[in-house]
């Protein structure tokens, strides 16, 4: 039984009389929409369109084909797949059949994939025999021998080569009819349990997993479905990878509600343009450097993208300005949800929210959850006006997998989590975020956030994108380094940047002190957050080579 590490009793006993936890599963949910909603669309990509009933039958079959495989109970499943029909159903079907998986980014490599399948001690991995040039079945043969847990692979996609078992085939074969129809009943993960392992990118070398049950998960895809007031009638749209993006709506809410989902394989503005004019999506989930990029885009203006009736970022701070141009482009509004791969959602925008609210705060703690800020002795209350963000509640994860350590490091022994970001209280409630606490700068003494000029600096006609941080400096310990990537074709020079930020009456002590022009900022997570640890070491690295600290 995969018991949620740091769940109590007394918490289940809590949030299930308070209403915050069900004993519905989301296995539960796509079975009911098969018997209420058959003939309706359930789910697309580029390849595959499927109705509530079909998508059921893959399920069963699936769950069905790694029970008679010999996968038994909690046995884990790596799954590394582009967005697709399949990612989604392979995480229902796992679920079904009791199994553990883990969806990991599609640009893992050896050393990443090495790491977790050991860790993970995973039975099973769900690769593309190639995608995008790269033949990732080559890559799990030549780790194999290193990853003695691993019995089967298994491969999406039309063919699959020899030492592998085809996806295709395990949905074609009508497997059911050797089973009674109640059989999966008992082997399904229960409300209590977890099935989902997410896996969290950083800078810190290998990637953590962290155990999201299945109880916090229906709540969390509760949450969003009440603060956006998602009905059947709507259409979403995974835009971004959905093994760690900002996806919880499109694989959990819409189920809730039978809404249809459509799954983007890769993200490009032109991919993206393409099957929002096919889709006619009514809500998308992106990042914001990815809604940028839509932005900026020549042929934005060449579609016909008038079914949105709400855009949602998440994964980094949106810029304010950024969030305003996208609401005229698209005449719909823009909301995010505050949260970690590594916690859950912890603060939400309603659709109902301010203008105001939506882009310059982070919202309110969902139903659930509860916040204080801390100040550096770890003290809260109505004194502390800056503090770190610490949420406690009914939506944040039951702990790390396999890693007590870093449980008891991040998580407090009564259930606070340390997100390590500064925020304020504004009005009604709302917290406005600050910036990450070990990325403020301090010149002299004096604290400088470095998301306040950044968001100032993309609303530069000639940035393109823009990252701001904290360089070392022997008299003032440190100062403002800011690392532009210009928009093609443009001059953007240091005097430019110090007069635009002047005129927009930024404190002098705040302006960036060296501008560092580059052709593309380094990320992490597939492209969602910028490397600001990579940033910070190159300016160090280059200021130490010409003796200047």
């Amino acid at each position: 039984m995969a018991k949620p590490t740091r769940y109590t009793e007394e918490m289940y006993k809590e949030y299930e009389e308070k209403g915050y936890w069900e004993s519905r599963t989301l296995s539960d949910v796509w079975e009911q929409n098969a018997k209420a909603y058959p003939n309706d669309e359930a789910i697309a990509d580029a390849h595959t369109r499927l109705t509530w009933s079909e998508a059921n039958k893959w399920i069963d079959r699936l769950a069905l084909g790694f029970l008679e495989l010999g996968f038994q109970k909690d046995d884990m499943v790596v799954i590394q797949l582009p967005n697709s029909v399949e990612l989604c159903l392979l995480r229902i079907a796992c679920e079904r059949a009791g199994l553990l998986f883990s969806p990991v980014l599609r640009t893992w490599r050896q050393k990443e994939m090495d790491n977790t399948l050991n860790l993970l001690e995973a039975v099973g991995v769900v690769i593309p025999w190639k995608f995008r040039e790269f033949d990732y079945t080559r890559m799990i043969r030549e780790m194999r021998p290193r990853i003695p847990k691993l019995k089967r692979v298994f491969v999406v996609g039309n063919e699959a080569p020899e030492g592998t078992i085809s996806i295709k085939q395990m949905v074609e074969r009508p497997i059911e009819q050797n089973y009674p129809p109640n059989y999966l009943d008992e082997k399904k993960t229960k409300p209590r349990e977890f099935s989902f392992v997410a896996s969290t990118t950083g800078t810190t070398g290998f990637p953590k997993f962290v155990e999201w049950p299945i109880c916090r998960n229906m709540h969390e895809g509760k949450n969003y479905v009440e603060k956006w007031e998602i009905t059947e009638k709507d259409i979403l749209a995974a835009l971004s990878p959905a093994a760690g993006g900002p996806n919880v709506a499109v694989y959990v809410s819409a189920p809730m509600v039978h809404a249809k989902t459509v799954w983007l394989e890769h993200f490009t503005a032109q991919n993206a343009f393409e099957i929002m004019a096919r889709e006619r999506p009514t809500i998308i989930s992106l990042v914001p450097a990815m809604l940028i990029m839509i932005l900026r885009d020549p042929s934005c203006g060449n579609y016909k993208l008038d079914s949105l009736r709400l855009i949602h970022t998440t994964g980094a701070a949106l810029p304010p300005d950024v969030g305003k141009e996208a609401q005229e482009v698209f005449g719909c509004p823009i909301v995010g949800v505050y949260g970690a791969m590594d916690a859950g959602g912890m603060c939400y925008h309603s659709i109902r929210d301010s203008e105001w609210v939506r882009l310059y705060t982070i919202g309110k703690p969902c139903n659930g959850n509860e916040v204080k800020l801390l100040d550096d002795n770890g003290r809260s209350g109505l004194e502390v006006k800056i503090g770190e963000i610490s949420v406690r509640g009914a939506e944040l994860s039951s702990g790390y997998y396999k890693d007590p350590e870093l449980n008891a490091a991040i998580f407090t022994k009564d259930g606070w989590y340390r997100t390590g970001d500064l925020g304020t209280f504004v009005e009604n409630g709302n917290v406005r975020l600050v910036g990450r606490k070990k990325e403020m700068i301090i010149r002299g003494g004096q604290n400088i956030y470095p998301v306040e000029i950044e968001n100032l600096l993309i609303t530069h006609p000639y940035v393109a994108q823009v990252a701001v941080v904290k360089m070392p400096d022997p008299v003032m310990a440190e100062k403002v380094c800011a690392y532009v990537v210009p928009e093609a074709g443009q001059d953007f020079t240091f005097d430019k940047m110090i007069s635009f930020l002047k005129e927009k009456e930024v404190a002098p002590y705040k302006l960036p002190e060296r501008l560092e022009i580059i052709d593309a900022l380094p990320m992490i997570a597939a492209g969602q957050k910028v490397d600001k640890k990579a940033l910070e070491k190159a300016i160090a690295d280059k200021l130490k080579a010409v003796d200047q600290v």
